[in-house]
């Protein structure tokens, strides 16, 4: 790509950068098995990806919806969310049919229930009538599939944070922060279980979760300003991460005598099922370091020749994220069962699951992109029409906040 087509192009490349990541790095956590999971950031610290997929997907609803709240309606911007999760909790019956279809037909082969127990749903097998209505109506969750129920209930409570917001952005926080604090001492939760005599939880708490996705949204919501660019945050971060690494990495708690009875006493700190604080502290401390490294609206990302294609890339995997998420999960146990069937799980095996199976999700997510522009539309011999790169982030931020002002009037500005 020249200069000049790169000076054209929008400056902001983060969000979809940072989802794009966010997908490789749970097809590799989601593969049985599979040794490179030692280096994703979850081996590093509390959080992980899943933390970023939140974050990311709390910026990204609020472009999407954001100014369709407030430049049109409410009632609109409700309708809108919930034709999101409609599409949401389709994708999730899919993914799980399917998903479910591969691994009875691997047992097949296989020649016993190897694959279903290995990600506990054997349930469904021997209690299919029960499991199935509980499945369609979310009450049973296998910890596999709890990622995109956690994300349409947060979805279902969007309206309500916006509706709290557009009056006062401290309400919405109360609100957030509420919620958020009644998850941790067990109030709010969903059972996951039909079964007589099992109790367990869904493994991704919602109302824990929301938290996250509400910082996002806050932020691209203007209710909550970026920090300043700051050489003594920075060293601070650095601190929380290197506290990661001594009480929640593979290099630290269980290998260091006397964080052991710490991390048992203060378990609290790091739940993932609720979002303990320490989680969320240790995710927005390595979000900043992210923030700085690749500069104001991403301007370091703007790379010539092969780094920066590598960026454009990883971003089209970002744009098409429910799709690549759906596809990965499905693939992460293809490649689990191909390594089964390997001599061996040698680094020449590994390296061909995990790098064939990325290039995969690159090739669905340029597919995607392709059914979306519908070329089907263009008439025969005319040329391809253009299809516009998403605007900087600050960009449509701009355009929601001056929606905000012209809603509000002159008694009621929101500060730009």
């Amino acid at each position: 790509m020249s200069t000049q087509q790169r000076a054209r192009r929008p400056r902001d490349l983060r969000l979809d950068f940072f989802r794009g990541l966010a997908m490789f790095i749970i097809f590799i956590a989601h593969m049985p098995h599979n040794p490179w999971k030692q280096w994703i950031p979850a081996a590093f610290g509390p959080s992980d990806a899943t933390e970023l997929f939140v974050f990311c997907s709390g910026m990204a609803s609020a472009l999407a919806f954001g100014a369709l709240f407030r430049d049109r309606s409410f009632l609109l911007g409700t309708a809108r969310t919930a034709y999101r999760v409609w599409q949401v909790y389709w994708a999730h019956v899919c993914l799980f049919i399917v998903t479910l279809t591969v691994l009875a037909l691997f047992d097949q082969w296989h020649g016993d229930d190897f694959y279903t127990t290995r990600l506990y749903t054997r349930p469904i097998f021997e209690a299919t009538g029960q499991h199935l209505v509980a499945f369609m109506t979310l009450q049973y969750v296998p910890n596999y599939f709890d990622i995109l129920p956690m994300y349409m209930v947060i979805l279902m409570m969007m309206p309500v944070v916006v509706a709290l917001g557009l009056r006062s952005r401290w309400a919405a926080f109360a609100f957030m922060g509420g919620v958020w604090l009644l998850a941790q001492f067990d109030v709010l939760h969903f059972s996951a279980e039909v079964r007589e005599g099992v109790e367990r939880e869904w493994f991704f708490n919602p109302f824990g979760w929301e938290l996250i996705f509400f910082v996002g949204f806050s932020f691209v919501m203007g209710w909550l300003k970026p920090p300043p660019r700051s050489w003594w945050l920075v060293a601070a971060s650095v601190v929380v991460l290197g506290l990661g690494v001594l009480t929640a990495s593979r290099f630290g708690w269980d290998n260091v005598a006397w964080v052991i009875p710490f991390r048992h006493a203060n378990s609290w700190l790091f739940w993932k099922t609720d979002l303990g604080i320490f989680r969320i502290v240790h995710f927005l401390a390595l979000c900043y370091i992210a923030w700085f490294i690749v500069g104001e609206s991403g301007r370091r990302l703007a790379m010539d020749g092969l780094p920066g294609r590598a960026v454009d890339v990883i971003r089209k995997v970002g744009q098409q994220s429910l799709a690549v998420f759906v596809s990965g999960m499905v693939l992460s146990q293809i490649m689990g069962a191909a390594l089964d069937l390997s001599a061996e799980r040698g680094p020449a095996a590994l390296a061909m699951a995990n790098i064939s199976g990325c290039i995969v999700l690159i090739g669905i997510a340029y597919l995607v992109g392709w059914f979306k522009s519908e070329p089907w539309r263009r008439e025969a011999g005319a040329p391809a029409k253009r299809v516009a790169e998403p605007r900087p982030v600050e960009a449509r931020v701009g355009e929601v906040k001056e929606a905000a002002v012209s809603a509000a009037g002159a008694k009621a500005r929101v500060p730009v």
